[in-house]
């Protein structure tokens, strides 16, 4: 006979499930299944073993003396699991072609619990993972095949070989069909401009990235996407990305596309706790709120505007049109007071006086941050006429730890994930 206090946590329990699964059964045709994803309520994010390897303990031990750098070196042996903080971006782009099924399972595997497919289309309106819809000339190994003579602008030679329109190449997924698409390979994002040879266009990846992974890069439909990381364990968060043909092509709209990319999620069974849809178009945030309205509860607007002096008054009125979630870079979330400590810009003050949820973008994408760190962080490194900030490339941590603790982000992407968990993990962030 069980216990009294035994029997009285079961009708505890069973008041706080019973009224969850009611309205999980009502908005989900998928029953028990999307109520115990995985075996765990839906709102549990099931945390699996991460596998780091060496670069987060080289941050932290390029770091300056700080607490920071003791605390984060206390962590140093583990145990590491994946936490929804850390988002892949892109996969885990810094090593492997983006948006490739090697990129997803490596984000996976160094502890991402959500990763990024930007959604695009092709000619026969079928939707892939491509950052642009026009990038193939960059990220795959289209011009080194026939696929090469279909693209939009595809590659002129001279009499004697030599190719003469290097800057001008541009191959889209709407030049191709999805069958088409997935003949191709991934590879690093990179292009030689200047090349008079397509072996030299294509042989053009930053030093501080490597193509020791490059070499069968699997390219993938959004639809494979959403099964590969389902059976990974981790969440989603799909960019729709702004077209770059006319729109509508060939009789599909703008809604038509958004509605496409949420509905592929629906008939795949996805419970929307596990979907951040994402946007630079406002536009797009707000056709999800009215068509979409719990899905796009979590819908995240990109701010690529880039206006740094977005008021209060302005971010008030994006929250009360509905939008909950928004994603600026990281340059925009932060400042450099007098003493030169890296602190809050009064953007991100505006966000979160709002009652904006803040995600940001993207660490680990800017090669070495002892050579500056580039666009990424031209707040705090000087470029636009502050006190530089940065100096290390352990500096890194330096940033993340203001992100979380005074920003007060709930995400951050990276090309590299591990760098993102191990912070999490040392943080207790899940």
């Amino acid at each position: 006979m069980p216990k009294p206090y035994s029997f009285l946590k079961f009708i505890l329990l069973t008041a706080t499930l019973l009224p969850a699964f009611f309205v999980q059964a009502n908005s989900n045709q998928n029953g028990l299944h999307g109520f115990f994803e995985n075996g765990f309520p839906f709102w549990h994010h099931k945390q699996v073993q991460a596998q780091l390897g060496p670069r987060p303990s080289f941050l932290v031990n390029d770091m300056s003396d700080s607490a920071l750098k003791q605390r984060l070196s206390q962590c140093e042996k583990g145990p590491f699991r994946s936490s929804k903080f850390s988002i892949g971006h892109r996969g885990a782009a810094m090593q492997f072609p983006e948006h490739t099924k090697e990129s997803y399972e490596a984000a996976a595997k160094m502890g991402a619990g959500i990763v990024e497919c930007d959604v695009t289309f092709t000619k026969d309106k079928e939707l892939v993972c491509r950052h642009s819809q026009c990038d193939l000339h960059t990220t795959t190994n289209i011009l080194a095949t026939p696929l090469a003579a279909q693209c939009s602008v595809p590659p002129e030679f001279d009499s004697e070989g030599n190719l003469i329109n290097a800057s001008e190449i541009k191959c889209c997924t709407s030049d191709i069909t999805v069958a088409e698409f997935k003949t191709l390979k991934g590879k690093m994002d990179a292009a030689n401009l200047a090349a008079t040879s397509i072996e030299e266009y294509m042989s053009a990846t930053a030093n501080w990235r490597t193509d020791l992974y490059s070499a069968n890069g699997t390219l993938m439909t959004h639809k494979e996407s959403i099964e590969l990381l389902n059976n990974l364990g981790v969440d989603f968060t799909p960019e729709l990305k702004t077209p770059s043909v006319e729109m509508p092509f060939d009789g599909y709209s703008q809604a038509d596309f958004a509605n496409q990319m949420i509905e592929e999620y629906r008939e795949a069974g996805i419970h929307p706790k596990r979907i951040w849809p994402q946007s630079f178009d406002q536009n797009d945030i707000l056709h999800w709120l009215k068509t979409y309205p719990y899905i796009a509860r979590q819908a995240v607007y990109l701010d690529g505007v880039y206006d740094t002096n977005v008021s209060l008054d302005t971010m008030l009125q994006w929250r009360a049109q509905g939008m909950r979630v928004i994603a600026p870079p990281m340059w925009m979330l932060l400042d450099v007071n007098s003493y030169g400590e890296i602190v809050p810009s009064q953007y991100a003050l505006n966000a979160k006086q709002a009652g904006f949820k803040i995600i940001t973008w993207t660490l680990e994408r800017s090669g070495l941050l002892k050579d500056n760190g580039g666009w990424y962080y031209q707040s705090v490194n000087g470029d636009l006429g502050g006190i530089d900030a940065i100096h290390t490339d352990g500096d890194v941590y330096e940033v993340l730890d203001v992100l979380a603790k005074d920003v007060g982000v709930i995400g951050v992407f990276s090309d590299w994930p591990a760098t993102t968990t191990y912070y999490a993990n040392c943080m207790g962030l899940r």
